[in-house]
C-alpha cells in the first residue's frame, strides 16, 4: 500500500479493508491502541481477524461492536475484572472463531513471519492441553537431538497497530516502556498503522537513534493521536484509568447495555479531543523519572 504523509485517524483506519487481520494490543497492558480500534467500530469495518497477546479491553469491544469475526490470542478479557462479557459471549454462541495460543506462541508465531519462514520450534506447549484445543500445532521429533518439540506456525497479519510516544511524519518511531512483541508484529505485517501522541521534527527522532523502535520504511500511516492508548498507560505521559476498566465491566454485562455504552463512548464523540474531555480521573504522571543522559558524538 503506498504510504502518504500523515493521516488523520479517519483517514488512515479507512485504509483497512473488512475481512483484514489486524495485530494490535501487543505491549500487553501498556500503549493499547483505543483510539484506533473505536474508529474501526464508528467506520463499521468487520469481519476482522484479532491478533494479539493480552489485548485487555480493546478485542472485547470490538467483538460487542460486531466488528469480529475471529481472534487468535492468548487471552481476552478486562485484566481490572476478569472477564470480557462480550467476548465470554460471542464464545459460547459460537458467533466467533478462536484460535486459542500462549502468549509465547503468538510471540512465536510473528517472529517467524517476520522471518520469513513457515515455522519455529518451542518445547514450551508440550504437557499443555492446547493441543485439545486446537489442530494448529503440530508436535514433531527434532532431527538433532531426537527430543519432542512443537511447530508453531508463522502468522503474517495484513495490519499492526500500535501506539507510540512520538514519530516523525516519515513513520521513524520513538517507543519506550514495555514494548511486548510490537518487534516481530511491525515485521511480519503487510502494512503498520502508527498512533502517536505526537508528531515531532525528524530530528527529535535522530538525535538519539538508539530509541529508534520501527523505522519509515515499515510504516505504513503515521497519525498524531493524544491520549489515543487510554484508558491504558503509556510511559511517560500517562497512567492507567483503573476506574474507567471497572465501570466498563459494570456496563456491558448485556450487548443492549454494551450498546448503550459504546453510543456514550464510541459514536457519541466526533475525535478523541472530545474523548479526552470525558475522562474525569487526572492520570498525569506527577513523578516522572527521567533517563540517565546518553551522549552521542561527530
Amino acid at each position: 500500500m503506498t504510504k502518504q504523509a500523515v493521516l488523520s485517524l479517519e483517514e488512515a483506519v479507512s485504509r483497512i479493508e473488512p475481512g483484514s487481520s489486524i495485530a494490535t494490543g501487543l505491549a500487553l497492558e501498556h500503549a493499547i491502541p483505543f483510539a484506533a480500534g473505536h474508529e474501526l467500530l464508528r467506520q463499521g469495518i468487520d469481519d476482522l481477524t484479532m491478533i494479539g497477546p493480552i489485548s485487555d479491553l480493546l478485542f472485547d469491544q470490538l467483538v460487542g461492536g460486531g466488528a469480529v469475526s475471529r481472534i487468535r490470542a492468548a487471552w481476552v478479557g478486562n485484566v481490572s475484572a476478569g472477564t470480557g462479557y462480550r467476548f465470554r459471549e460471542a464464545v459460547e454462541s459460537d458467533e466467533i472463531d478462536i484460535e486459542d495460543h500462549s502468549n509465547f506462541s503468538i510471540a512465536l508465531a510473528l517472529q517467524a513471519g517476520a522471518m520469513g519462514i513457515p515455522y519455529l520450534p518451542t518445547r514450551s506447549l508440550l504437557g499443555s492441553d492446547v493441543f485439545e484445543r486446537s489442530g494448529l500445532f503440530r508436535e514433531e521429533i527434532d532431527p538433532f537431538s531426537g527430543d519432542r518439540i512443537t511447530l508453531v506456525p508463522a502468522i503474517s497479519p495484513d495490519w499492526a497497530i500500535v501506539h507510540v510516544q512520538r514519530a516523525s511524519p516519515d513513520g521513524d518511531v520513538h517507543l519506550w516502556g514495555n514494548t511486548g512483541i510490537i518487534d516481530p508484529a511491525v515485521g511480519a505485517a503487510e502494512n503498520v498503522l502508527v498512533t502517536a501522541e505526537e508528531v515531532v521534527d525528524p530530528d527529535v527522532i535522530t538525535s538519539d537513534p538508539s530509541r529508534v523502535a520501527i523505522t519509515h520504511d515499515q510504516v505504513t500511516a503515521v497519525v498524531e493521536c493524544p491520549f489515543g492508548a487510554h484508558p491504558s498507560p503509556l510511559a511517560g505521559h500517562y497512567n492507567r484509568d483503573n476506574e474507567y476498566y471497572l465501570e466498563y465491566h459494570r456496563r456491558t454485562k448485556t450487548q443492549a447495555a454494551f450498546d448503550e455504552w459504546a453510543d456514550e463512548w464510541v459514536h457519541g464523540v466526533s475525535d478523541r479531543e472530545e474523548y479526552a474531555e470525558w475522562i474525569e480521573a487526572d492520570l498525569s504522571i506527577t513523578e516522572p523519572i527521567v533517563a540517565a543522559e546518553v551522549r552521542y558524538g561527530q
